[in-house]
């Protein structure tokens, strides 16, 4: 048996330093590199019409806050309160996520859907600008068709889990 060592004297706890998240040098550099391209977007972006661009973001935070904020708040509270009075609000998610995106899709891309700027954007790239409108409908499909797919692949991994919890033990 060997013997036990004499136990050294503990030292203080220095106080803990807070710890500041700042991420990976990867994501530093991501981040930066973003803002560099953030900020040379706008400085092409402001440099031809900044009263107008001024102008076209104020009237977009307005309309997003007053009009399209209360509107989609009452659309998903409609959704969960339908699926709730069928038992099923645990499907939310499938209906909320793809109409969120596609709505998020329907915003950004709203002036070539709507075809406003048809003539502008043919000008400007030579391409024809009526496709947008059918491209947002399938995407919305597939985002739709997806989400209703993940659905029937949890209920199905479901209902197949209740059967093999109610299922008797096999006799060996």
């Amino acid at each position: 048996m060997l013997p036990r060592l004499p136990r050294l004297p503990r030292l203080p706890r220095l106080p803990r330093l807070p710890r500041v998240p700042i991420g990976s040098p990867l994501q530093l550099l991501l981040l930066a590199c973003s803002f560099a391209l953030a900020a040379y977007a706008g400085v092409r972006l402001l440099a031809d019409d900044w009263f107008g661009v001024a102008l076209w973001f104020v009237g977009v935070a307005l309309l997003h806050d007053l009009v399209l904020l209360p509107l989609y708040a009452v659309a998903d509270r409609a959704s969960v309160r339908g699926l709730g009075a069928i038992r099923r609000r645990e499907w939310v998610p499938y209906v909320r996520v793809p109409a969120a995106l596609s709505g998020l899709l329907l915003l950004v891309w709203f002036p070539l859907i709507s075809g406003r700027v048809e003539r502008r954007y043919r000008l400007g790239t030579g391409l024809p600008a009526d496709v947008f409108l059918a491209r947002w409908l399938l995407i919305t499909a597939v985002l739709f068709g997806g989400s209703a797919l993940l659905l029937v692949l949890r209920l199905r991994r479901l209902r197949l889990r209740r059967a093999a919890k109610h299922r008797p033990p096999a006799v060996h």
